[in-house]
């Protein structure tokens, strides 16, 4: 197809319907990855602090929506992320190239000194591609799975005893917790009360998701667990506050989340874990956790 057979242009709300189109037939050519229903695709729309009409590019043939790469704006640690998709049989097609130029100026206008990207380590073409583009490698995550059948079902259940769900009314002291820990750890970007609220409100996502260790009316730690698949339960995000660290409340955490998955019949967990933070791996691995695959993030300043 020639080039001008491919327009890229802003998204509008009216191109949903075939926006998600894009990703049900990604999904049913390349099934095994975790595609986003149209209902998470909406909700990822409606972020706070993110315009789909400002921050969504997509290519578009006569036929349909045939690519995308969105930038979410993090500028208090001045990046943007670039999420990217290609329509498998518009590949090589240099769109992905085309999208970056938009991307990159649009991150520009929102006050990011660089862009960065993530991808699995296996895909050596998109990896390739980046480099040419002028992209580095900056970061290596881990992504490790357990098996819910190999825990320790006395201590995960004696772990979730001694801990609580998040309240409707506590959005604050989650945050309040989540920044303090997370504080000065590459690539968390401080979150507001309302991105937190706005998270628990989605699909298949509530309080009772959040477990939480407590000393008295102060959060001392928590877990947060999530959904992926029919078949996956995530550990999304665990924390535990500066004054409390060293004394366990992360294990204790842990195992908690993991008993609260195990009781929705789930029978694997799952998380990503920055390479460089030894404590957290020492944590997983002890708990079961093993290696699954690897994330690499590429980073481009911008200019």
């Amino acid at each position: 197809m020639t080039d001008s057979a491919y327009i890229i242009r802003n998204y509008k709300p009216s191109d949903f319907a075939r926006y998600s189109r894009l990703y049900q037939e990604t999904a049913r050519i390349e099934p095994g990855e975790h595609w986003p229903s149209p209902q998470k695709l909406r909700e990822g729309l409606g972020y706070p602090n993110y315009s789909s009409e400002r921050d969504l590019f997509i290519v578009e043939t006569a036929t349909g929506i045939v690519g995308c790469m969105n930038v979410v704006s993090e500028h208090q640690i001045g990046r943007g992320i670039l999420n990217c998709l290609i329509h498998p049989e518009h590949r090589r097609q240099g769109l992905a190239s085309k999208l970056l130029v938009h991307a990159l100026r649009r991150a520009k206008e929102l006050g990011a000194a660089a862009a960065q990207i993530s991808m699995r380590q296996g895909d050596s073409a998109a990896q390739n591609a980046l480099s040419k583009l002028g992209f580095s490698l900056v970061r290596h995550f881990r992504q490790m799975k357990v098996n819910m059948a190999d825990l320790n079902e006395h201590e995960t259940s004696q772990a979730f005893l001694r801990c609580c769900h998040l309240q409707s009314g506590e959005e604050a002291s989650l945050t309040k917790v989540q920044n303090r820990s997370f504080a000065g750890s590459w690539g968390y970007h401080p979150n507001t009360v309302e991105e937190i609220t706005y998270r628990l409100g989605l699909s298949r996502c509530s309080a009772d998701d959040v477990v939480l260790a407590n000393d008295g009316n102060r959060i001392s730690g928590y877990c947060w667990t999530n959904i992926t698949s029919e078949s996956e339960g995530q550990i999304y995000m665990i924390g535990v506050d500066p004054d409390y660290q060293g004394q366990g409340i992360g294990r204790r955490v842990l195992l908690a989340g993991l008993s609260h998955l195990k009781s929705k019949c789930f029978p694997v967990a799952e998380l990503t874990v920055d390479s460089q933070n030894k404590v957290a791996c020492t944590l997983y691995e002890s708990t079961g956790f093993k290696v699954h695959d690897d994330i690499l993030w590429y980073e481009k300043a911008v200019s």
